[in-house]
């Protein structure tokens, strides 16, 4: 059982605030291979639920965080695969509950709320926040690109069974990709859909960050506000988010510890080092585009830093 750090941020969340994060997965562990994906393509495909890392360990690193008094909003399980695929889940969202007056959220991609052992194990967080990108298997596997052991028909009864059973905050996300999934006859298949979940709030989104793939890009401001019509949603793209946070001194350090699960944009690195009193950020940016663990890519006429 490898351990790691597993605690990470504060992060902004245009959805939930100032988020301090808990990975609880190894790096790009997933049973979807979304082609927008900001973490790139899945490297460890796995539809079995492990304890991938040690449950005391996570919850030791936590109490050491919150000895520093760092403010935050929320503490949010999710980080860098599907956090259900972690088999301590239940345990981890009771014990993090138990030791801050903070909400409990988890992000997921909800494919495993088929099984009864993973619902009842989400209904512990205050917030849970799945995913609804498709609408028929065909979308199914040509967005999420699933583990070959999913099938759509199989997730979705998952997920109308978890928001029948859950008594917190269900906020539903969907992602509109520009030509895939943005017509008319989509956002009516969509519309339709929805109607069988019970939910709280839904979010509409589109990729803002370099995705997994090439040619996958965002819809334009007017789809987009043709889709939140239709489907009665918030497009994510007017949430405000504050800034990042590291309690890591090294400047360089603190950077690949926020990449490795919420890529950066240029701005936001430039903004991030210039809040911890560092006049000149150019010299680390330098750095940052020659270390070769680091994938500069270029989109949306700026540069977006993630790791490879």
């Amino acid at each position: 059982m490898e351990k790691m750090n597993v605690i990470y941020g504060p992060v902004p969340s245009r959805r939930l605030g100032i988020s301090l994060g808990i990975s609880p997965i190894p790096k790009k562990t997933c049973n979807y291979s979304c082609v927008y994906c900001q973490l790139g393509r899945t490297d460890h495909m796995t539809n079995t639920r492990q304890m991938f890392f040690d449950l005391d360990h996570i919850l030791a690193e936590f109490r050491e965080f919150l000895k520093k008094d760092v403010p935050f909003d929320v503490v949010t399980i999710v980080g860098e695969g599907e956090p259900t695929l972690y088999l301590g889940l239940g345990e981890l969202i009771e014990q993090v509950s138990a030791l801050t007056d903070r909400p409990v959220a988890v992000i997921t991609n909800g494919a495993l709320l088929y099984d009864e052992a993973v619902r009842r194990e989400l209904s512990l967080a205050d917030l849970v926040l799945p995913t609804l990108d498709a609408f028929d298997e065909g979308m199914f596997k040509s967005i999420n690109r699933p583990h070959g052991e999913l099938e759509f028909q199989r997730v979705l009864d998952g997920l109308i069974r978890f928001a029948h059973e859950y008594k917190g905050q269900l906020l539903l996300e969907l992602m509109l990709i520009k030509g895939v999934n943005d017509d008319d006859a989509s956002l009516e298949h969509y519309r339709q859909l929805l109607r069988q979940i019970s939910y709280d709030r839904l979010y509409i989104n589109t990729p803002v960050r370099p995705p997994a793939e090439e040619g996958v890009a965002a819809v334009d401001p007017e789809t987009m506000q043709r889709a939140v019509e239709t489907l009665g949603g918030i497009s994510i793209d007017l949430l405000e988010s504050s800034g990042f946070h590291s309690e890591i001194q090294d400047d360089g350090e603190a950077i690949m510890s926020i990449i490795k699960r919420h890529p950066m944009n240029q701005h936001e690195i430039e903004s991030f080092l210039k809040g911890r009193g560092r006049k000149d950020p150019g010299d680390l940016m330098d750095q940052l585009r020659r270390e070769p663990a680091i994938a500069v890519i270029q989109y949306k006429g700026y540069e977006t830093f993630r790791l490879k």
